[in-house]
């Protein structure tokens, strides 16, 4: 179901008039599917990671949609999970952030490896999505990480990066900050995404600072 054209708008008027559409699957590509349901065909535009999903055409199949409407279009896009339509609609809150590269950041990573990038300030992660710049990445790690719920700050911190149980001191900067009152999960967040960038000659007191001006 697309009206008009499609474009990336910050301002989209989402009135969520349509959750889920369940019905035979059509027709599928990589970026879109059609499927009927009571005689209507509904052009859904997907991310690839819902299309590896996807069953035979020909079968049944259910999407959870986030219906986009303004005042010149109106478009489906469709996720085989609640977390993909959860992430796409945050990434749609951030400032030059659109439909299409909130598809094209769901197509180059999962969900989870967008909010491990985010929590790690893992810029250069982001940057290697088709589309997304250094300055549109830098913004979606600012801006989402506020989006974040403790359950999934608390998730990723569980998959925090290998470098912390292999380098001493990054475990020892874990351990100063529990001492100063943040919690476990926020310590190692915190030393995740400094840690990949500290000189071979830095104190765990040097990672430490450096983990705080960094929060700030």
């Amino acid at each position: 179901m697309h009206m008009g054209r499609q474009g990336a708008c910050p301002q989209a008027l989402q009135l969520s008039m349509i959750a889920l559409v369940e019905g035979t699957l059509l027709d599928k590509s990589p970026t879109r599917v059609i499927l009927l349901n009571s005689g209507v065909g509904y052009e859904i535009f997907i991310p690839l990671s819902t299309y590896e999903k996807l069953p035979r055409s020909g079968d049944r199949c259910r999407l959870l949609i986030y219906d986009f409407v303004r005042e010149d279009t109106h478009t489906l896009y469709g996720f085989w999970t609640e977390d993909e339509k959860s992430l796409f609609a945050r990434l749609l809150s951030i400032s030059g952030v659109g439909p299409r590269l909130a598809l094209a950041a769901l197509s180059g990573l999962s969900p989870g490896q967008i909010k491990e990038a985010v929590i790690c300030g893992d810029v250069e992660r982001l940057c290697r999505i088709s589309g997304i710049g250094r300055k549109t990445a830098e913004r979606i790690v600012l801006e989402l990480k506020d989006k974040l719920t403790e359950a999934e700050l608390l998730e990723s911190s569980s998959t925090a990066p290998a470098a912390i149980e292999s380098d001493q001191r990054a475990r020892d900067a874990v351990a100063a900050l529990v001492a100063l009152g943040y919690r476990q999960g926020e310590a190692r967040r915190m030393i995740s995404a400094v840690v990949g960038s500290i000189a071979r000659d830095a104190t765990v007191e040097d990672i430490v600072r450096r983990a705080l001006v960094a929060r700030k």
